[in-house]
């Protein structure tokens, strides 16, 4: 799998915490550079170990299903970007506690994250860097969602739905590839 294509997937993976991220800027009065890179740190170093989880846990499990792997891979990217583009038609409430603290960080951080631990497995299949990968994943979801914050204290919510309609694109687009390539 190439730079291109893990950059993408970060990209994707990191909208729901871009989305909560915003919520969390536009539910507090007051954010400064501590809130912002907090909010950035824990929802990055969440999307960046559960991968690795979810990698360790596929591996287990890759020899079972060796021969539909490329199946799995499909049908994770896009129930994750259906499921991501139904959240931003539907309007459904993101997590919006108004304290930015590290306990109230843990429970959105892990949420946004259960994705990108299913993308994990989904890398047991796949020839991956998977240090590279999880440092992207990770990273992304740190600029991501410190961005978010600014964003979601400088302007509102206007772009909360917008941002998962387009991670949810960006999923459902690479999981068809990656079925195509598989037949070709």
């Amino acid at each position: 799998m190439g730079y291109i294509r893990i950059l993408m997937i970060s990209i994707g993976l990191a909208m729901d915490a871009f989305a909560v991220a915003v919520c969390k800027g536009i539910s507090c009065k007051e954010v400064d550079k501590k809130k912002f890179l907090l909010v950035g740190f824990m929802f990055g170093i969440f999307q960046a170990v559960m991968p690795l989880i979810g990698y360790y846990v596929g591996s287990g499990l890759r020899k079972l299903i060796f021969a539909i792997d490329h199946y799995i891979v499909f049908i994770f990217l896009v129930v994750i970007g259906v499921n991501m583009i139904y959240e931003s038609i539907c309007g459904r409430e993101e997590y919006s506690d108004s304290d930015i603290n590290v306990k109230s960080l843990i429970v959105p951080a892990i949420a946004t994250s259960i994705d990108a631990f299913s993308v994990g497995i989904m890398f047991a299949f796949t020839k991956i860097n998977l240090l590279l990968s999880v440092l992207t994943i990770g990273l992304v979801a740190f600029v991501l969602s410190t961005v978010g914050v600014y964003i979601g204290s400088s302007f509102g919510k206007r772009f909360e739905r917008k941002a998962k309609l387009f991670g949810g694109l960006i999923l459902i687009i690479l999981g068809i590839e990656n079925l195509i390539e598989h037949f070709l």
